[in-house]
């Protein structure tokens, strides 16, 4: 019997045989979607191209559960080079991202965020950095 289309009789949904791979799998690809949608609710915000944190994070995890679906799973040799090396540029994004925020230097007039390559504060117009003490 077939329920609204959606499960057929015997026992797939959406014509899918679904396990915990499968689920793995198909989370993994959603995870991996949304880092589009991310990136595009960052730039129509900000208007201009923006790349946010999240971006990366949302790539590293949809990657990784990606390939663990495909080394656990599917055991497709395509499939795991695929995604054996996509974390390593993901990585180092969120550790240079990291240590960008670390530089960022605080107004002592006003306690804004400074760029690390600030001499004046955009907010007050202080000066920030080495030369203001």
């Amino acid at each position: 019997m077939d329920w609204l289309g959606f499960i057929s009789s015997d026992g797939k949904l959406f014509g899918i045989q679904w396990n915990v791979w499968k689920v793995v799998g198909w989370l993994g690809n959603a995870v991996f979607f949304s880092r589009f949608m991310v990136q595009w609710y960052a730039t129509e915000r900000k208007r201009q191209v923006v790349v946010p944190p999240a971006f990366w994070w949302l790539s590293l995890v949809g990657s990784l559960l990606l390939l663990a679906y495909a080394v656990f799973y599917r055991r497709d040799s395509v499939f795991i080079f695929a995604y054996a090396f996509t974390w390593i540029p993901y990585i180092r994004n969120l550790i240079i991202h990291r240590r960008h925020l670390a530089a960022h230097l605080a107004c002592p007039k006003c306690a804004q965020d400074c760029a690390p390559t600030a001499r004046f504060c955009s907010a007050c117009g202080a000066r920030v950095g080495a030369a203001s003490t």
